[in-house]
Formats: C-alpha cells, sequence, structure tokens
C-alpha cells in the first residue's frame, strides 16, 4: 500500500493511493494509516489533490556516514557502530514545498536518502524483530549547511533549519528495502546513483540501535544515511531524489 498524506477539498486527510498514471486515484482514510485503515468512502484523482510530507513524525533520527564511499568523499571513516543524530520535527516539508535557503548559512547540500517510518511504540527492539515494527519507507533529503557542520562541529543547527527535511511522496508498506535503486538528480542531472544494499549498517540493525536509546512512537523516522556523490544546491534549482519501488521526491530551492 501506498499511504500518502493529502490535501483535498475538505481539509487534510491520511489516504491510499491506488493506480498510476492519469488514473491515479487517493481513497481516504479515516483518522491515522497505522494498523488497519479505515477509509471513509471518499475518493479523488490524485491529481486533484496536493501531496503533503506523509507523516509528521514526533522525531527523527538521523544515521550519518553509512555508506563507505559518501564517508570517504569527505575523508571520514565509517564508523564502526551507527552514528546518530536528531533534525527536528520542524524541518519536514511534503512533495514540491520549497527547500528554503537562509542566506548566511554558505553551501547547503542535498542528500538523498531511504527513510524508514515506525509504525507503532517500541523500545529495545531487536534487530530480528524489526521487520514487524516498521510501518514502511519513503523518500527523504537530509538538507545540510555544509559550512555549518564543519564550523559546529556538531550538526544540530546544520541539519536542523525549517524546510531541511523533505519527505514523501508517500510512504510504501509493501516493499523489501534491502536492495533498491537511489537516484539523485539536480535540474535533471543525476548526481547520486547508489543502492541501499551498500548500506553499512542495515536496517534491521539500525532499527536495534535508535530504539535501544530512545523510545521511537508511531511515524517516527529514521534517516539511514546518503551514498556518495552529494554535492551544492542554489536558488532557483530543483532537487529530484528516486527510490526505486517507492517513487521520487522533488522539491524546489529558494531563498529565505
Amino acid at each position: 500500500m501506498r499511504l500518502a498524506r493529502i490535501a483535498h477539498p475538505g481539509g487534510v486527510a491520511f489516504a491510499s493511493v491506488e493506480g498510476d498514471g492519469d488514473d491515479a486515484q487517493v481513497l481516504e482514510i479515516a483518522e491515522h494509516p497505522f494498523g488497519t485503515p479505515n477509509f471513509t468512502g471518499k475518493r479523488w484523482p490524485l491529481a486533484d489533490v496536493r501531496l503533503l510530507a506523509p507523516i509528521l513524525p514526533s522525531k527523527i533520527i538521523a544515521v550519518g556516514r553509512n555508506y563507505a564511499k559518501h564517508a570517504a568523499e569527505f575523508g571520514n571513516e565509517v564508523p564502526t557502530s551507527p552514528m546518530t543524530f536528531i533534525k527536528p520535527s520542524t524541518t519536514v516539508i511534503g512533495p514540491n514545498a520549497a527547500i528554503k535557503r537562509p542566506g548566511d548559512v554558505g553551501r547547503i547540500d542535498f542528500e538523498g536518502e531511504l527513510a524508514i517510518v515506525i509504525g507503532q511504540p517500541i523500545k529495545n527492539v531487536s534487530a530480528a524483530r524489526a521487520s514487524s515494527v516498521i510501518l514502511g519507507y519513503t523518500v527523504a533529503n537530509d538538507v545540510s549547511a555544509r559550512d555549518l557542520q564543519k564550523s559546529d562541529g556538531q550538526w544540530g543547527r546544520a541539519k536542523g533549519y525549517d524546510t531541511f527535511c523533505p519527505l514523501g511522496p508517500w510512504i510504501e508498506t509493501s516493499i523489501d528495502a534491502s536492495d533498491l535503486a537511489l537516484r539523485t538528480e539536480v535540474d535533471g542531472e543525476l548526481k547520486q546513483d547508489g543502492r541501499t544494499s551498500d548500506l553499512v549498517h542495515k536496517i534491521p540493525e539500525l532499527v536495534e540501535f535508535v530504539s535501544g536509546v530512545m523510545t521511537l512512537l508511531p511515524g517516527d523516522v529514521i534517516l539511514t544515511g546518503t551514498p556518495e556523490g552529494v554535492g551544492p544546491i542554489v536558488d532557483g534549482q530543483q532537487v529530484s531524489i528516486t527510490i526505486e519501488g517507492i517513487g521520487t521526491l522533488t522539491n524546489p530551492v529558494q531563498a529565505l
């Protein structure tokens, strides 16, 4: 199932996306998408609604240097255990919403990533049980103020500006995410071309590690890391990140 969050003529709702192309429709879900969804019977053509960020997490836990070639392109070693940091919930935006570039931060970079969406309250979940607590997967862009990341030494400010975590276009609940192609394009030019099979710390390990540190709530997001090829984006450009079997997340870049 493709779970989306939409703005429709009557308001905002979760929905299931069915079909493709011009025939795609969204079926409204009552209340929340966790567990077995209850449908209201309302539906619209996908073209007649606006896709929002598919989930509003209470927290986003990101994993750094989780692709060996990405660590190497910045001259870093691969951590022996997952290296995590938190992005605030206010970084989240949806498809086609603008990444707002603050004028005083220097270089900002795109980072295309696979995002894990948690489906239930969890703590201390083993890797063997990780798949049972995952709602699904979506596409993310871990936008980063690179100059601040280097100067600050810790990443809270560099990763935490409003709009610095686009998510979307929806959550795919029925997919094996262990070996998916991940491609990032800027204005149509290919920048990243990786596979999730190259993750150093795999998805079950990440769920075990993060849930061993903190309680995860339904809708919380784990960003799994980015492949090599990250680079700067400037005002007027457009970033599109595609993950095989999930979809494409596109966002323009604008000055704040």
